[in-house]
């Protein structure tokens, strides 16, 4: 193993193993580098192989090891065939992180039957798929870490993104179902999520979308390396769950406290938080159905409204749930009050100008 701080190997020691999914751009690229950075062999999956390529080439140069294993996680045999290459190439799996992922913004209306399977398959079949693999090769040594990269949007469905809301839901029961089970059978492998919040990576650049305007983030926005660094502590301080930012703060416990009011919060900004002021084109290649080339990297297109720094919570500070609760309730309540108000002000304006213009 190489020490994080000299990069130099360890003597007598080999390299931990971590397996990557979704790791030839955004979240999991940065994953791959901060992994990499420590010294790991990483077995890094995606779809695209020159993507791949050059992530190994970024691990490398920082000096970790790395395989690459082009394939699509909807395709459960070629990951199942996967961690069997990467575990006789570089070694038994000791972290498997599910984070490939895809989706649509779009209206549910207007989206097609074929693409919300098309999501699902991915977004969490995907996890399932890899999740199955990880559990081949660690229940007979009794040991790992599985780690699940999840989202506000696991306790919260937001407007324009109900197939990924619908996966990231799906993958935190499917978690908490394994948990248990893996309870019961007194097994020491650990099952980690991690919850995060708007994410400045490139799939707001390359998803589907049935929208009049191009794709954004919701506000407030963390640059990947932020998720990275989380990943990796976690993978080093196993917990239940990892929440991360206080927007998912927020938007957790708001909508434990007050699911209704938060409805009309998201109805009245997150369709209009979720588009840019760019109208969109209506010819842009997406990556639902396929890796797209020249497109792969680790940051998004809003590196000028990200930050570098955010708040990690693990379950161990739930203690603290009810006085946040509280105070994410309040804020929560302001903010809707402020945009009823607004849109009070908005509809009677036009009212106003009728009675002046027309008498």
């Amino acid at each position: 193993m190489q020490s994080e701080e000299s990069g130099r190997e360890v003597p007598g020691r080999s390299r931990p193993v971590v397996v990557i999914t979704g790791a030839s751009a955004g979240v999991g690229r940065a994953i791959a580098h901060r992994f990499g950075r420590a010294g790991y062999a990483i077995g890094l999956i995606a779809r695209d192989a020159e993507a791949l390529e050059e992530v190994r080439r970024e691990i490398e140069g920082v000096g970790g090891r790395a395989v690459v294993m082009p394939l699509d996680v909807a395709d459960a045999g070629a990951v199942f065939a996967a961690a069997d290459r990467i575990a006789s190439t570089l070694g038994p799996i000791d972290i498997w992180i599910n984070d490939a992922m895809v989706t649509v913004f779009s209206p549910v209306w207007r989206m097609t039957p074929d693409e919300f399977r098309r999501v699902t398959e991915v977004t969490y079949l995907g996890f399932v798929h890899g999740t199955m693999a990880a559990l081949c090769h660690m229940r007979p040594a009794n040991r790992g870490t599985i780690i699940q990269i999840g989202s506000a949007l696991a306790y919260r469905g937001i407007p324009l993104q109900s197939a990924y809301c619908g996966a990231k839901h799906a993958i935190r029961g499917f978690t908490d179902s394994l948990r248990s089970e893996l309870r019961h059978e007194q097994s020491r492998i650990n099952l980690v999520m991690l919850q995060l919040p708007a994410v400045n990576t490139p799939q707001f650049d390359w998803a589907r979308a049935h929208m009049s305007h191009s794709p954004r983030p919701v506000a407030p926005v963390v640059e990947p390396e932020v998720i990275a660094n989380a990943v990796y502590d976690a993978a080093q301080r196993p917990a239940r769950e990892y929440w991360i930012g206080f927007s998912t703060l927020k938007v957790i416990f708001g909508n434990m406290i007050v699911p209704g009011l938060l409805d009309r919060y998201l109805a009245q900004t997150c369709i209009s938080g979720q588009q840019t002021d760019r109208p969109i084109d209506r010819s842009r290649p997406d990556n639902l159905d396929r890796p797209l080339d020249g497109l792969h990297r680790t940051r998004g297109s809003f590196g000028s409204e990200a930050t570098n720094r955010a708040f990690v919570g693990s379950a161990s500070m739930l203690r603290l749930a009810p006085l946040a609760a509280l105070l994410g309730t309040v804020a929560l309540a302001l903010t809707v009050q402020r945009g009823a108000s607004r849109s009070r002000r908005r509809a009677a304006e036009p009212r106003r100008q009728r009675n002046v213009r027309f008498g």
